[in-house]
């Protein structure tokens, strides 16, 4: 809506009382038009013609407008420190990719490697040596080895990119949801080289499901869908002079990969996860089977900012 016809709609509504279905509609959006920020004006005008559009849709009754704010009630009440139920439900329904992919790739018309941040990423964790490991206490599993560059668009290597390292362990679980892990149990934060790579130990992630405790849950039974996201590594790279890379990299032969609970599987993001039952190793005192797996990501020119962590 333009500023002039949301200015007349103003005049015209201001003070209305309501007759009837067809009067509510216009009458909010004329009362939120009177926000002198013109993006909150176009937004909450959105918001509120597709909401009372899809109200009318569906004829919805008294008793699911009930449920419906009960429901998100329990998304606020579900979320603290340690868990984020409100971008667990948007990741769950796909609003989280979604707003991923326009936002980045040329609006979805090229491959992008940015892919959802997810509810468990914490913004301190330890910095770590070139080819350290993440793996901070007892966890066992395959050893995995990664190697890993970025470019920029052009193809040149972007040194000094600070890039976080976050993933499940092998039991599928992040060490904020595992009191037998140690704190920022396989997570780490690298710097990139002149080459612009990087490189850590670990262990083969495990596929796991959504917290399904909470209304997210209720609401995956109620569609008949599984919990389950394929097993993956979380990357989010950052450099001022480039939008930050928020990322994930899928294992190949994950059964999960065409039914993410939460979507988020792209092709660009499914890596190369090679097994190796003999040959010598990467390093000492490891034993078959071990994993690597090596990737380029590319960052595009932008803005360096930081997302706001979900969980402290």
């Amino acid at each position: 809506m333009s500023t002039s016809l949301a200015a007349r709609e103003t005049k015209e509504f201001q003070g209305r009382i309501i007759d009837g279905v067809d009067d509510v509609t216009p009458t909010v959006i004329a009362a939120m038009a009177q926000a002198s920020n013109v993006r909150v004006r176009e937004i909450g005008e959105a918001f509120v013609r597709h909401m009372h559009a899809f109200a009318r849709e569906v004829k919805l009754t008294e008793a699911e407008y009930d449920i419906g704010i009960d429901f998100l009630n329990r998304i606020g009440q579900a979320t603290n420190d340690h868990h984020n139920e409100g971008i667990l439900f948007a990741d769950a329904v796909g609003f989280s990719t979604l707003v991923c992919l326009m936002n980045n790739g040329n609006y979805g018309a090229t491959e992008t490697a940015a892919a959802l941040l997810g509810p468990f990423w914490r913004m301190n964790s330890p910095r770590t040596e070139a080819g350290g490991s993440i793996v901070r206490s007892p966890t066992p599993g395959a050893e995995l080895f990664v190697s890993c560059q970025i470019k920029d668009a052009k193809g040149a290597p972007i040194e000094g990119v600070e890039v976080d390292v976050w993933q499940s362990s092998p039991v599928g679980l992040y060490e904020n949801q595992d009191d037998t892990q140690a704190d920022m149990n396989l997570r780490g934060k690298f710097m990139t080289d002149a080459q612009g790579r990087f490189g850590f130990r670990s262990v083969r992630p495990a596929g796991y499901p959504v917290p399904t405790d909470g209304p997210v849950g209720d609401m995956l039974r109620a569609q008949n869908r599984h919990p389950y996201r394929p097993a993956h590594i979380h990357f989010l790279g950052f450099k001022q002079g480039f939008k930050t890379l928020i990322t994930q990299i899928f294992v190949d032969e994950d059964k999960y990969l065409e039914t993410d609970a939460v979507f988020g599987v792209t092709r660009h993001l499914v890596g190369n996860y090679q097994r190796h039952d003999s040959g010598t190793p990467p390093a000492a005192g490891v034993t078959a089977p071990w994993y690597t797996l090596e990737y380029t990501f590319v960052m595009e020119a932008g803005e360096a900012k930081l997302p706001i962590p979900p969980i402290k």
